[in-house]
């Protein structure tokens, strides 16, 4: 990944925002024509392996699973906000007319190392934590407990879980650090009155 250094981001707990809000990853491993891409729901502890480990599962039918046996090494893409960004969002351009259109995001690079897990008690694990997490905001959330227990453990079996141990993050947040404070501010401001609230908030306090 290209990386300016003004578009660099290093802190831990930035990173780890992002990668807790965003949580679909696209895992890029080796294929058999070549790299390939599975879009995954991860769970992320930052408390396990040398910087935090990735868990989670994909279908018994994915070949994902068995083309990559443990130990391979990976790559996931975390996206968070992004958005187009026109020059006439600028102050400046109103001026000198220098400025052209542009797109700001937040992306995260974990690399890592994969580990198979076909073991039940894993994934039915995985996936109660998965779904506490995710349900928390509804009015009444929905627990594995509310489905038939034979109708869950003949689900859970058509699962298989994986484990990424986390050997480097990377993260790139493109949020207009490399433009006057008032054309990322004016940028920012159009994009809150578009309802691209996230993206905004990034970029006025990128400054």
């Amino acid at each position: 990944m290209y990386l300016p250094p003004h578009f660099a981001e290093t802190r831990p707990e930035t990173l780890h925002r992002l990668l807790r809000e965003h949580p679909l990853g696209a895992l890029v491993a080796p294929g058999p024509d070549g790299p390939d891409a599975d879009h995954l729901p991860f769970e992320f502890d930052p408390d396990t392996g040398p910087l935090g480990t990735l868990t989670a599962h994909v279908a018994r039918a994915n070949p994902l699973w068995q083309r990559c046996p443990t130990g391979t090494p990976v790559l996931v893409i975390f996206r968070g906000a992004e958005a187009y960004i026109s020059p006439n969002w600028y102050p400046s351009k109103h001026e000198a007319h220098r400025q052209v259109p542009t797109w700001n995001y937040e992306v995260v690079h974990a690399r890592g190392t994969l580990t198979v897990r076909d073991d039940e008690r894993f994934v039915r694990g995985l996936v109660a934590r998965l779904t506490r997490h995710h349900e928390a905001p509804e009015p009444r959330p929905w627990r594995m407990t509310d489905a038939p227990p034979e109708y869950i453990d003949g689900l859970l079996r058509q699962i298989v879980g994986i484990e990424v141990t986390v050997t480097s993050l990377v993260g790139k947040f493109k949020l207009g650090q490399n433009r006057e404070a008032r054309d990322r501010l004016g940028a920012a401001d159009t994009l809150l009155a578009r309802g691209q609230e996230e993206l905004a908030q990034r970029m006025r306090d990128a400054g």
